[in-house]
């Protein structure tokens, strides 16, 4: 794979608004703190319209608390200028998952980030997935926007508790995640305007967060 698909850097730019240390729940278990030892993440495979090779990057935060995943070439649109299969775009990546031994981990929230130029009667989709190899339950969320509009997008997925599918303890399963956008036209004039969507931008600085929820193996 192409040296940008490593795990590592400082993300602290991004990373501003992550998980507590140790957080209760009422009537039920607690969020334990990250664990000292490193979180290794290593891209088995990366496949997808939205991330071509070389263009997906993958990096763990230094306090253990998320990861990010960085496009550099995820563009959905339709109109002028625009081939029939750009309407829609997807990414899929599968993700060694090297976590200290005795914790296990769930995704609690994640923030996704871009920018969308919608004309008047087109309307766009961010849809994404994630579940761990081997497992049935998997994490299903969609966002949708409608034009006009034209400015950056945000939006962040948050995980109940009781909810959240952990990582089987003593088990290497590796983490997928599926994104996709997707522009519909709908009534806009397609041959003289252009609706997009993207999950990128040209300094590299926007991502997607993944933040973690941890505890030690054998604890409810």
């Amino acid at each position: 794979m192409p040296g940008a698909l490593l795990a590592g850097g400082a993300l602290a730019a991004l990373l501003a608004s992550t998980l507590a240390g140790t957080t209760a729940h009422a009537g039920g278990p607690v969020f334990e703190d990250p664990p000292d030892d490193a979180i290794v993440i290593k891209v088995a495979t990366v496949n997808g319209s939205g991330c071509p090779q070389g263009t997906a990057a993958v990096a763990v935060s230094p306090d253990n608390k998320a990861f990010t995943v960085t496009y550099s070439d995820y563009l959905a649109q339709v109109g002028k200028g625009s081939k029939p299969v750009d309407f829609r775009k997807n990414c899929q990546l599968n993700l060694i998952m090297h976590v200290p031994q005795g914790f296990t981990y769930a995704i609690a929230s994640v923030d996704y980030r871009g920018y969308a130029h919608l004309e008047k009667g087109a309307s766009s989709i961010s849809k994404a997935s994630y579940y761990f190899q081997g497992s049935s339950e998997t994490t299903t969320h969609t966002h949708n926007y409608d034009g006009a509009y034209d400015d950056n997008w945000q939006a962040t997925d948050k995980t109940d508790y009781a909810h959240l599918v952990w990582a089987p303890c003593g088990e290497l399963r590796n983490f997928n995640i599926n994104t996709e956008l997707r522009v519909n036209a709908g009534t806009s004039d397609t041959k003289n305007t252009t609706s997009f969507m993207t999950m990128d931008s040209t300094d590299g600085d926007v991502s997607t967060v993944y933040h973690f929820a941890w505890k030690k193996c054998g604890t409810r």
